[in-house]
């Protein structure tokens, strides 16, 4: 696309937004203010039980990983941290580690404990970590946990997410109500753990790898063990983490009403947790869910800059790099609809019982081309016009390659 074009459509869009009441240049300073972390495991390949095909090039040790996300927000201008996932990429060298990020502009985002594999230590948790019926396992789970608070004190960041595959696959395998409590009791030793201006983002999952009961399912009881733990405790909505159809922005909506939304781990899915491109499948909920969060934080429900934003998928088909470029332009594509709402009109409506005119309302919105919008925020931010079409003119994968491998293999699954 050439710089002329560029600056014709942005122009017509400007003309439109005027037309809505919309400041061009406040948007563009909102979207460019809105920053995405990548977690340290999506760099690299993924891949399912039944196999997993590298790609070449993936980053062979943290700093590559570093090195991989300057790169992405050097480009995008959507992204300025990194979550890491311990034990599969503990620092060797943390003061290396904190100066290397520093230089690319990346600072640590929530760090991320694993209690679901055994990863060589003592007790297995194929019976479960924080829930499991011996009490020898839960303790080394929850100083699995306290460990990584530890580390991640060591790097600046401020929060922990939990993510437990605890539960079981048959009837009669697992006591309900003793797992439940087992895990609350783990979880109050490890929010006890952190220091007082962190944040425990208790995240939940209906199924999978257990396919009869899990411990934490779904947003109500993450909730019940937040409210037991304390105000530092909220809840984490991955977008891949619910039954097909399920009413996520509602969700979203009550969470910030009682103010307990942690924040998002995104990305997109037709049947389950798909681990999909955000906003490769549905848009438009993408949409909705910025539309509550917008309208929840403009309300006071719940602040804004208290909610964290990460990507969270798996690349079995894709170039990594190529699918955050995308995951970060639908994320912020979606944002920018969103801040479009006429929510006075939309409130209108909503009080007065016109469906239709709430309906038309959300559809105006969604329906604008913002491209323009969100490229010229990325524009004036110094990132690139197009960033795939930079990274496949420049053949940034097979310089990749070149350096690192054909067979270079990331850490993770």
């Amino acid at each position: 696309m050439s710089t002329d074009f560029h600056q014709r459509s942005l122009s017509l869009l400007s003309e439109q937004l005027a037309e809505m009441g919309k400041s061009t240049a406040e948007l563009i300073s909102q979207i460019s203010a809105f920053q995405i972390a990548v977690p340290s495991w999506a760099l690299g390949a993924g891949g399912t039980r039944f196999g997993r095909f590298s790609i070449g090039g993936e980053p062979r040790n943290l700093e590559e990983k570093l090195e991989d996300i300057g790169l992405l927000a050097k480009l995008t201008k959507r992204t300025d941290a990194v979550s890491l996932h311990i034990p599969w990429d503990i620092p060797k060298d943390t003061q290396a580690i904190k100066e290397k990020a520093s230089s690319l502009g990346i600072s640590f985002d929530a760090m991320n404990s694993n209690t679901f594999q055994d990863y060589g230590q003592a007790l297995t948790y194929k019976m479960g970590s924080l829930s499991n019926a011996d009490a020898a396992t839960r303790k080394q789970a929850v100083e699995h946990n306290l460990q990584v608070i530890e580390i991640g004190k060591s790097l600046g960041s401020k929060g922990l997410t939990v993510w437990l595959a605890d539960g079981s696959n048959f009837p009669g395998q697992a006591h309900f109500r003793k797992a439940l409590e087992w895990t609350t009791d783990s979880l109050k030793e490890i929010y006890g753990g952190m220091p007082g201006d962190w944040k425990l983002l208790l995240e939940y999952k209906p199924y999978e790898p257990n396919f009869y009961h899990t411990v934490i399912p779904d947003w109500g009881t993450s909730s019940l063990i937040c409210r037991q733990l304390g105000d530092r405790a909220k809840v984490l909505v991955d977008l891949g983490h619910h039954l097909p159809n399920t009413n996520i922005e509602q969700i979203v909506a009550t969470l910030m009403h009682q103010n307990l939304l942690a924040g998002f781990h995104f990305n997109d899915s037709k049947y389950g947790d798909d681990d999909l491109s955000t906003g490769s499948i549905k848009p438009y909920q993408l949409f909705l869910i910025f539309c509550e969060l917008i309208g929840g934080a403009a309300d006071g429900a719940q602040n804004w800059n208290s909610i964290s934003w990460m990507i969270d998928a798996s690349h079995n088909t894709k170039d990594p790099l190529e699918d955050l470029i995308q995951a970060l332009e639908a994320i912020s594509q979606a944002y920018a609809k969103a801040l479009l709402v006429d929510r006075e009109k939309l409130t209108h409506c909503q009080l007065s019982g016109d469906t239709v005119g709430a309906q038309a309302v959300l559809q105006e919105a969604f329906l604008t081309d913002v491209r323009a919008l969100v490229r010229e925020a990325r524009i004036q931010s110094g990132g690139e016009p197009n960033p795939l079409a930079f990274y496949r003119r420049e053949k940034i994968r097979e310089k990749l390659i070149a350096q690192r491998g054909k067979n270079a293999q990331a850490s993770g699954l």
